[in-house]
């Protein structure tokens, strides 16, 4: 079982977290989550991409970082080598919890910040510390509880775009086949994208209304972000040299 604890300053008040980027701290992964919010900055270096989530069967958003199970072409020695890292990414080890509460005899769940003891990334002698000796929040537990409250905020605008998208069945399944400079061949059938010929047929009335909720931009950024299929194929070509 995981060791996820709700955070507090007096039995994490010596923790820091290794905020570096290397595949010995879980990075190696070749894609995570995003968030409609974060559309913009993704779009930028990543291609973006559905998939159905296994444990709920839901469609998500992703950004796709490798051709293959467990490699991200975007980890060097120098670590992450793209201006702009995911928020799914960027909060390891930690994450968002629900802690009820008792408020005028109503009991209700509010987030909280949880966080993975069994970590790679936890260290007691190096990093960035997660409170300060006095007990307060640090600078950097400071962003992370930013970006939490953007990731719980970024589930519910996500699935209600994507709900969006199925209503209108502007999705449909890709198959990614590459073919690289030594003829090696990579297939990924999981995908979703989006229908492009199916939104320029989009009633005059239903455009209007996906402009309105933003979601028009953040369709067009994802049909965008395509483009970064082709850095993704040059970064594989330039491990084979």
């Amino acid at each position: 079982m995981p060791n996820h604890q709700l955070l507090d300053n007096i039995t994490h008040k010596d923790v820091h977290v290794i905020t570096e980027h290397k595949p010995e701290f879980g990075d190696n992964v070749s894609y995570s989550p995003v968030f409609i919010s974060e559309f913009r900055d993704v779009q930028a270096h990543y291609p973006i991409f559905f998939q159905k989530n296994a444990q709920s069967g839901q469609f998500e958003s992703i950004a796709l970082f490798g051709l293959a199970a467990a490699e991200n072409l975007f980890l060097s020695d120098a670590g992450w080598q793209a201006n702009y890292i995911p928020l799914s990414i960027k909060r390891r080890p930690f994450l968002i919890g629900f802690q009820e509460t008792l408020d005028a005899g109503v009991v209700s769940e509010e987030p909280v910040i949880h966080i993975d003891m069994d970590s790679p990334r936890i260290s007691y002698n190096q990093g960035a510390e997660v409170f300060l000796p006095q007990g307060g929040q640090s600078p950097y537990l400071q962003q992370i509880a930013a970006t939490l409250k953007a990731i719980h905020q970024g589930h519910q605008d996500t699935k209600t775009f994507i709900d969006t998208l199925q209503q209108h069945e502007l999705l449909e399944s890709v198959e990614i086949k590459v073919t690289l400079d030594d003829e090696s061949k990579h297939s990924m059938d999981f995908l979703y994208t989006i229908n492009e010929e199916k939104v320029a047929q989009l009633s005059d009335q239903v455009v209007a209304d996906l402009h309105r909720l933003g979601y028009l931009k953040a369709i067009h950024m994802i049909l965008a972000s395509m483009s970064n299929m082709s850095h993704l194929i040059a970064l594989k070509n330039n491990l084979l040299k």
